[in-house]
């Protein structure tokens, strides 16, 4: 399959963070965009992983928080699996990133995305055809 977007946990946290001012608002557009064309977005366990964590961290339930992970399934889901880790560990390797990042970065290239949306990684940098795009600068 092949997505025109893969999404980063940061993008999603921001559209339920009600202190995140013009972020908020920015992801907000960007979640609403990615609702309409769902067969476009991805994002990966991982992603759904993280999200959970940090949106209970910040005082909401576990039941709100499976409840949005479910909503959010509306997008291609990539897999945890030992392939996936395989090639995290070449991309960790090539880009010098971090664990996280490289299987961040190994997910999105497995949908097929062509852009990242995250502001953890440099702004406009081409990894091997997939484009970092941080959509809060």
């Amino acid at each position: 399959m092949s997505v025109k977007r893969f999404i980063d946990t940061n993008v999603l946290l921001y559209a339920y963070d009600l202190d995140a001012g013009s972020k908020r608002e920015k992801a907000l557009v960007l979640l609403s965009d990615a609702l309409r064309s769902p067969a476009e977005t991805a994002i990966s366990v991982q992603v759904l992983q993280e999200f959970h964590v940090n949106f209970t961290r910040f005082g909401h339930s576990d039941e709100d928080a499976a409840t949005l992970i479910q909503d959010l399934s509306i997008f291609h889901v990539v897999d945890n699996t030992l392939s996936l880790l395989r090639r995290s560990l070449e991309e960790k390797a090539r880009w010098q990133l971090s664990l996280w990042d490289a299987m961040i970065l190994a997910a999105a290239r497995q949908s097929g995305a062509s852009e990242l949306l995250t502001e953890d990684f440099n702004p406009g940098q081409d990894y091997g055809g997939l484009r970092a795009v941080n959509p809060f600068t």
